[in-house]
């Protein structure tokens, strides 16, 4: 139902043959594609089961994630260990999606959107039932970060499409739908909580199913092909550093999500716990940041598109970084507290896909590739930080702390937009 949905909002999106065989080079800053009128047709004919193929893919590495970190945070909490060590256990996560970024844009010229995709997918399918197998903190150390790895390549390769292909004046609309898509998946996966009362083995092999369905699907079903290669084009470190130049404003909302969504998932968890609440308040609690985003990520990118980017991010994140210090003050009110998230996480919950579209907004065409980079960098830079500081303080005895960093940072982000100029950074490609 929730694909459906998504699906309605976009009916002139496909991914097919043209979008595979896109050919992006410098031509006054636009994209131009092989696509001609005699097989525009066919394109159009299958569209809708394309999309609903890359939606369901993107639906499904939110869903890891977001079941992920929760389970096993209970689990090394139950196992004695120490709030600091559980969280950096977490970070390794997004240490390995870190390290995927590093290599996503030659990996794409390489192998493709759809090898890329498949390469992510398989190593999760493999990755994932080893989890309860070898319940050892070392060792799921290092499968958390394949898993990060997996999911990044499938992020990268989906995401720099949405960029790159939505017209300027539906740009936020286009990429909240892409956060919208991911919301879903990472919304349910705390509810995989509740399939432990199955035993340990449930959640890893329900989802693994989940994963081999969607790579046969993403095998069969969408066509292959990679980007061009870039005639005469800047050389990627003078891109990267003109890109943090003219749009840093823009890519620090990344590095933001990144630190909630991880500190959240990650410590939250801890941090109920702490403060009384049994397992099953957790996993009724923790989807509602992401029921938040939902309702209101396509509404702030349709606003950002009316308004601008700049002050939907500016008074998004001064009003939920508010909400996320008053948190503490709630106690153990389930209630209080899943409305608070459910607004919070709403404002916030379209911070990456409003930063990456504001970005867009700024950069000519031929740097989205490389702000596409550095938004993955900041979000993984985040998720990495975000466990480690929300552990340290819940062990320090300040297990309020979690939000109260939380909430100042989004805060601080509002009032730097002060600051920050625009107009001298609209360079022409």
């Amino acid at each position: 139902m929730a694909v459906c949905c998504i699906l309605f909002t976009i009916p002139n999106y496909s991914i097919d043959t043209a979008f595979c065989k896109m050919l992006i080079h410098k031509n006054g800053g636009n994209i131009v594609s092989d696509t001609t009128s005699s097989n525009r047709s066919s394109i159009y004919s299958n569209q809708t089961s394309h999309f609903v193929i890359l939606i369901i893919a993107i639906i499904t590495a939110g869903l890891s994630q977001g079941m992920l970190l929760p389970v096993l945070a209970i689990f090394l909490e139950k196992m004695g260990v120490s709030s600091t060590v559980n969280g950096l256990n977490a970070a390794a996560l997004y240490v390995g999606s870190f390290a995927m970024t590093l290599a996503a844009e030659r990996l794409l010229g390489v192998l493709g959107f759809k090898k890329l995709m498949l390469c992510g997918l398989l190593l999760v399918v493999i990755t994932l039932p080893l989890f309860p197998l070898y319940p050892s903190i070392a060792f799921w150390f290092v499968l958390r970060m394949l898993v990060g790895i997996g999911d990044s390549a499938i992020h990268y390769s989906a995401q720099l499409w949405v960029l790159m292909a939505a017209p300027a004046e539906k740009r936020g609309r286009n990429l909240s739908i892409y956060g919208m898509s991911y919301g879903i998946g990472f919304s349910i996966g705390p509810l995989g909580i509740r399939l432990l009362d199955w035993g340990m083995m449930a959640p890893f092999l329900i989802m693994t199913i989940v994963f081999i369905i969607v790579t046969v699907l993403v095998w069969i079903k969408l066509p292959d092909g990679k980007p061009a290669k870039e005639e005469g084009s800047e050389p990627q470190k003078g891109r990267f550093g003109r890109s943090y130049r003219w749009a840093w404003y823009a890519l620090i909302p990344a590095l933001l999500y990144g630190y909630m969504e991880a500190a959240m998932n990650s410590n939250f968890p801890v941090y109920g716990l702490r403060i009384g609440l049994t397992t099953d308040a957790i996993a009724f609690l923790l989807p509602f940041i992401g029921i938040g985003g939902l309702v209101l990520q396509l509404p702030l990118g349709m606003l950002s598109d009316r308004f601008g980017r700049k002050k939907i991010l500016m008074l998004s994140g001064s009003i939920g970084g508010l909400l996320f210090v008053l948190v503490p003050l709630v106690g153990t009110n389930i209630w209080m507290m899943a409305a608070l998230f459910a607004i919070a996480g709403g404002l916030i919950g379209s911070f990456f896909s409003l930063g990456l579209a504001y970005a867009a907004d700024i950069l000519p065409k031929m740097y989205l590739p490389a702000a596409n980079v550095l938004a993955s960098f900041h979000f993984n830079f985040g998720s990495i930080v975000g466990p480690a500081v929300g552990g340290k303080g819940i062990e320090m005895g300040s297990a309020s702390s979690l939000f109260w960093v939380l909430g100042g940072c989004y805060i601080l982000f509002a009032a730097m937009g002060f600051v920050f100029r625009e107009k001298q950074n609209k360079i022409q490609a």
